[in-house]
């Protein structure tokens, strides 16, 4: 499967921002996907994830609660859909996907071969 992850832009603290990640080559019907994130200076951190397998949705502390993931089956994507964004959001943003049945972790960027390339998301005044 190969992913296209779109979306990112510049916006100010309390906007929101509609993240895509679109696959191809694949059905992402039975594949967990994750959003992961790289702040300048910082480690790849798993924001939130979906698995259908195990029907298991997971959001980051950080992002609870702003942050809503959900599949749009008839684009064959997973989107990140994000409000209130703060200056902390400010990172490159990666989606992955595996075989849900081979991932029972879906925040855990090591679980996952297929990663989609970034797209930068800024968040300043």
């Amino acid at each position: 499967v190969q992913l296209q992850a779109s979306g990112g832009g510049w916006v100010q603290p309390g906007a929101s921002l509609k993240l895509s990640c679109v696959a191809s080559g694949s059905s992402l019907g039975r594949y967990a996907v994750g959003w992961f994130r790289q702040a300048p200076g910082k480690e790849r951190e798993g924001i939130s994830c979906l698995n259908p397998v195990d029907n298991r949705i997971y959001y980051a502390k950080d992002v609870k609660g702003r942050f809503t993931i959900f599949r749009d089956s008839a684009k064959n994507a997973v989107i990140l859909q994000m409000e209130n964004l703060k200056p902390e959001d400010t990172a490159i943003y990666y989606c992955a996907a595996d075989s849900g049945d081979y991932i029972s972790r879906c925040w855990i960027g090591a679980n996952y071969h297929n990663w989609g390339k970034g797209t930068l998301v800024t968040v300043s005044s």
